[in-house]
């Protein structure tokens, strides 16, 4: 009897505490489970076995869509109208050009805007051209460079909307963007529609450089902005709006068509070079820090195949890297010192990219006559958008000591920017 009581009461015991542990058990996978905010897992640290397996588990690649692939978003606004566009080699949707797409969609486009370097992207920089008809398709081009950088009324006339779809490479000095100033002010002046197929800036992930001052208004430096801006085209064309850059204060009826999936923070690698003499990532890159070597005498690689990717001059002091310049059709003719043995530094590997006047600082230092260093003042002012840079480098003074110049100016910048992004920041 009483071992069948107490058999009685193990079992009952038994059941009880395991009744207990299920109910735990349940709870606590519930709590975890929910998140929900108990001082008990508030201690649980955040990393769990889900998150490793997220860790461990392929993530798919969110692929950036430029606004030329945004069909939904432009195709209604040009339907059965009259279309002209502002294009060049880098309008391309994935393997097809613009044109040839827009023509296949039934798109009636009547006329081709073309920048500088042309239609196909082959024409030597500075070089003027000709308008012509484009032979596949039979669209008459017209010229916006050389004499004609803004189209005239007649050039504008039978046309409903200018689309414009130019890959820019976020430098000031670039003249894509001159382009686009010039187009919205012709737009806004003739009552033209203008929408912007946005695309990325491979540059977009930083702003740098000295402001631009405005009696030093150019071709290349339209506009009150840093060297290397951050800015898309679509978000710049707003800031020109907004601030009211256009003349007489105007604004251009505009539409910009959003890059999809795009932050500033991403490195954006073209799949078409922008210009002859900017073959590849790596070039663009260090653009805005070479660029003021076209004002000298000095070498920085075109007339080779990795221009804006080396520094030269013919002195074995400027260091052991050597090339030679010679005439590439298409690409450079006349390159400076060309058919001579330049010495200096190769930049094609380099990872310290960012905006920068070392190199430039460091070639004056090392430069035998220095009063013949920059033998095209007026260029160098252009380009550096001021006549200080000029006055720094020859007085000797420190990239450090340069910068703090313009940091309230670029500050100023900075803020403003902020309004007419487009995209998450970097």
């Amino acid at each position: 009897m009483f071992f069948n009581n107490f058999l009685k009461t193990a079992c009952i015991s038994l059941f009880i505490s395991l009744f207990l542990f299920s109910c735990s058990y349940r709870i606590n996978h519930t709590i975890i489970s929910d998140n929900y905010c108990s001082d008990t897992i508030k201690n649980v640290p955040e990393i769990s076995i889900s998150d490793t397996v997220k860790q461990n588990t392929p993530q798919k690649k969110i692929s950036i869509e430029t606004g030329d692939k945004q069909f939904n978003e432009y195709f209604p606004l040009i339907k059965n109208k009259r279309i002209a566009i502002v294009s060049n080699q880098t309008s391309m949707i994935d393997s097809v050009h613009l044109l040839d797409f827009l023509i296949s969609q039934n798109i009636n486009v009547v006329k081709i805007f073309a920048l500088e370097h042309g239609f196909r992207g082959n024409i030597d920089r500075g070089k003027e051209y000709s308008g012509k008809t484009d032979k596949k398709t039979g669209v008459p081009i017209v010229a916006m460079y050389g004499k004609n950088r803004k189209p005239t009324a007649a050039q504008l006339e039978n046309i409903d909307f200018v689309l414009f779809d130019i890959q820019d490479v976020g430098v000031r000095f670039y003249t894509y963007i001159s382009s686009m100033y010039l187009m919205m002010e012709a737009c806004a002046e003739n009552h033209k529609k203008l929408i912007i197929l946005d695309r990325p800036n491979p540059l977009g992930f930083y702003v740098d450089g000295p402001v631009l001052k405005s009696e030093y208004k150019s071709f290349v430096g339209m506009f009150p902005i840093p060297v290397v801006y951050g800015l898309t085209t679509g978000e710049l064309a707003l800031m020109i709006n907004g601030e009211g850059w256009l003349k007489n204060h105007m604004k251009c009826d505009l539409t910009v068509v959003k890059i999809k999936n795009y932050k500033h923070s991403d490195f954006w690698h073209l799949a078409v070079k922008p210009s002859p003499n900017l073959p590849n990532y790596q070039s663009v890159l260090l653009y805005p820090s070479l660029c003021f070597f076209e004002a000298t005498e000095v070498s920085i690689g075109r007339g080779t195949k990795f221009p804006f990717q080396v520094i030269g001059f013919p002195n074995k002091s400027f260091g052991e890297f050597s090339f030679i310049p010679e005439d590439i059709p298409g690409m450079q003719m006349n390159p400076v010192q060309e058919g001579i043995r330049c010495y200096g530094v190769d930049l094609r590997n380099t990872k310290d990219v960012k905006f920068s006047l070392k190199y430039l600082i460091d070639f004056y230092n090392k430069f035998p006559d220095k009063s013949k260093f920059i033998t095209r003042k007026k260029w160098f002012n252009l380009l550096a958008g001021n006549s200080e840079l000029y006055n720094q480098i020859t007085s000797g003074m420190s990239e450090e000591a340069i910068r703090k110049t313009w940091q309230k100016d670029l500050d100023s910048y900075k803020n403003m920017r902020k309004k007419y992004l487009l995209y998450l920041d970097f």
